[in-house]
């Protein structure tokens, strides 16, 4: 059993995706980091890896009972003891997990720099640990609400917050929108689109706005971003989320 001590943690609760659980160097001052006082090490395949990163599915009884109160947080002076806790690595990703005391992976955290070398060399010669999978990993589906990784490739913190919030506001604006209001936005998305869509069909107006929209993020994102939240007063609470500095 390996177990390491004092390290860092910032967790990202209920991600059900690995790119919004945020490398160290995209971790905020405001972020609450914690300190795990004792973790204990697991050295999975690729595919489990994979299955814990990026689902929010049970995780097999075996690794649950093999890790079962032995891990610490730290908290002032005092140590909690968390039900569920651990590192998992598969010799190229790191990824911190506290259950919660569920069975799924509620809490994820990736480590800073120092932390991983030192967790790559605590199980450079150990042997990967076979969990078996109750059920058989199928291919991850993405949509409107979970995003592809290519769609938010290369992008900042920020960046994916951000284009994420688009995303939801124009899942909601599929369902509610009049053929003339999406007609508006593709029109503040593109102003030379009011001609090529005047006397388009209500579908292909919509995949003209998600096909535009979908690649990359730029300074016109950010604008339609900005004016699609105004008004919503979640989707405003969002925004505000990302612009700290502009919150009295």
């Amino acid at each position: 059993m390996v177990m390491m001590r004092d390290v860092w943690v910032n967790w990202f609760e209920g991600e059900e995706n690995g790119y919004n659980v945020c490398e160290f160097h995209e971790w905020r001052s405001e972020d609450r980091v914690e300190v795990l006082d004792q973790v204990k090490l697991i050295k999975a395949s690729s595919q489990l890896f994979s299955y814990i990163e990026d689902q929010l599915l049970d995780l097999p009884e075996a690794l649950l009972e093999s890790v079962h109160q032995k891990s610490y947080l730290r908290k002032n002076m005092s140590r909690i003891q968390l039900d569920y806790c651990f590192i998992v690595c598969d010799g190229e990703r790191i990824l911190a997990v506290d259950t919660m005391g569920y069975k799924t992976p509620i809490r994820k955290s990736r480590m800073t720099p120092r932390q991983e070398q030192l967790i790559y060399e605590a199980l450079v010669d150990q042997e990967i640990e076979q969990f078996d999978l109750e059920r058989k990993p199928t291919e991850k589906e993405y949509h409107m609400l979970s995003l592809s990784p290519a769609d938010l490739q290369g992008l900042t913190r920020k960046e994916r917050q951000l284009k994420q919030l688009l995303f939801m506001v124009l899942d909601q604006l599929h369902s509610s929108a009049s053929d003339a209001e999406l007609k508006y936005w593709c029109t503040e998305w593109n102003p030379l689109a009011y001609e090529k869509l005047r006397n388009t069909e209500r579908e292909d107006v919509w995949n003209y706005l998600i096909d535009g929209v979908k690649k990359g993020w730029s300074p016109d994102h950010y604008a339609l971003c900005e004016a699609m939240v105004k008004g919503h007063s979640f989707y405003e609470k969002l925004w505000e989320l990302e612009h700290p500095e502009r919150v009295k």
